[in-house]
């Protein structure tokens, strides 16, 4: 698969050029990154948070774990860690833990780390666990432009 069919009619709705880039298989975003040689920090993970307001999908570097007290001070929420059942539910046609970090896609509100939008180009999660989405930056900031950002991450 490489990438999930709602991915690829989003980018293309969205006018944003990429190239899929396979590698071995990795459960993991940093796993992703090493096995395409490519630097952590090049790679967008996302995690999934709730509260009693929805979901709020967080991008953040391969290389950083995500700070929920920067995420709930910013946003004057509550927020959790969602359980696999609800990624499962949410992201139907992924696997778990290649969830691509475009929230849009998915009806998601998202929450964007300051330091992905510096980026002169990056590598999302496309779905599955053997192929990452290379995007540029401009691509990436037209994907997520309208979003909140912010600090919300430290490295790991």
């Amino acid at each position: 698969m490489a990438i999930t069919e709602r991915l690829k009619w989003y980018l293309k709705s969205r006018e944003v050029d990429y190239e899929v880039v396979q590698h071995l298989h990795s459960s993991t975003s940093v796993g992703s990154a090493r096995a395409a040689r490519l630097p952590t920090g090049r790679v967008a993970k996302c995690v999934l948070l709730e509260d009693e307001h929805g979901y709020l999908l967080a991008l953040l570097p391969a290389s950083c774990r995500i700070s929920l007290e920067a995420i709930e001070s910013q946003l004057d929420r509550q927020l959790e860690f969602a359980s696999e059942e609800e990624l499962e539910e949410m992201f139907p046609d992924c696997e778990v833990g290649a969830v691509p970090p475009i929230g849009e896609a998915y009806n998601i509100p998202m929450l964007v780390d300051d330091s992905l939008l510096r980026l002169p180009d990056l590598y999302l999660e496309g779905g599955d666990h053997e192929g990452l989405v290379h995007i540029s930056g401009e691509g990436f900031q037209a994907l997520v432009g309208d979003s909140a950002h912010g600090h919300i991450s430290t490295p790991h």
